[in-house]
């Protein structure tokens, strides 16, 4: 046959701990002398009348990031003017460094960009940019871009020394 025994806790003889209470302090208010000097008086802001540009909108905007850290944006305004780009991160060739400085080189993450803008002068002439810029560099392209003259001729050769 089983007994099952109830055993009370063991009770200290510790007195319950009781927080102090307080109250909140209350303080006047700061009085400040006032000043001997008259306040300044600021003129209102005037714009430029003469400036043609100032009813120039956004028209369109829009910005992209995506979680593989490729991006895109544009906009386009009132007076014509867009923009748009876009980027990729891509894993290419290039020199890193440690945390001691040592030069090495490797695979690197870099970004590749893409992008065009169009626009109107005040004249009236329309230019438009297209540019890329990945391992082989910046490369803009554009009808209004100076180009590098072409050799026709074959440059002579030095003789050979006897």
């Amino acid at each position: 046959m089983f007994m099952l025994l109830a055993a009370a806790a063991p009770s200290s003889n510790k007195p319950e701990y009781k927080a102090p209470s307080y109250t909140t302090p209350s303080y006047p208010a700061p009085k400040y002398p006032t000043p001997g000097y008259p306040a300044p008086a600021y003129p209102t802001p005037s714009y430029n009348k003469d400036n043609k540009y100032a009813d120039i909108t956004i028209t369109s905007q829009s910005d992209e990031r995506n979680l593989d850290g490729s991006s895109q944006w544009s906009y386009a305004q009132s007076d014509y003017t867009t923009r748009e780009e876009s980027q990729v991160q891509k894993k290419m060739q290039g020199v890193t460094y440690d945390s001691y400085g040592k030069e090495s080189y490797g695979e690197v993450l870099g970004n590749t960009n893409k992008g065009s803008s169009y626009w109107v002068v005040p004249e009236g002439q329309k230019f438009t940019l297209t540019w890329a810029a990945d391992e082989a560099g910046f490369q803009p392209k554009g009808d209004h871009l100076p180009v590098a003259p072409v050799h026709k001729y074959e440059l002579p050769v030095a003789p050979a020394l006897p």
